[in-house]
């Protein structure tokens, strides 16, 4: 069965959902509005369990919580970049960005492209942009 074909039932746990939870929310996320989420739910789902599952998501177009799996890429890359590596293991988010890089749309490249600026200037953090959706609600290159 495809991510899209799946019926979303509900989370059992919202704080740690399963990757197959996670994915079919998002390809129907009015059935279990953000709203109605934990307060910082997109800061407690962005870590290494879910990160392939939400860097999936934000790489399909189609996917109507795109912009929300994005947010959460944003969020990854950040943690991971400002504990120097401790909350998330850099081999892993070099993956995610090249994969980025080579087969995501603009979209992606720009996140990739972000993600390798705060990489080489670490200074340039913002939780805003980073944390609370900054840059996904205003796309833009960081220089």
């Amino acid at each position: 069965m495809s991510a899209t074909s799946q019926v979303f039932r509900g989370f059992a746990n919202p704080v740690d959902p399963s990757p197959n939870e996670m994915r079919a929310w998002a390809y129907s996320p009015d059935s279990v509005p953000l709203s109605s989420m934990p307060p910082d739910w997109d800061l407690l789902i962005s870590g290494d369990r879910l990160v392939s599952t939400l860097f999936d998501l934000a790489m399909d177009p189609a996917c109507p919580a795109r912009r929300f799996a994005l947010h959460c890429c944003y969020i990854y890359a950040a943690d991971a970049i400002r504990t120097g590596f401790k909350a998330h293991p850099r081999r892993k988010l070099r993956k995610l960005v090249e994969e980025a890089e080579e087969e995501g749309d603009e979209l992606m490249a720009t996140w990739a492209h972000n993600t390798r600026v705060l990489l080489a200037k670490p200074t340039l953090f913002d939780y805003h942009d980073w944390c609370e959706g900054g840059l996904v609600r205003h796309v833009r290159r960081l220089q």
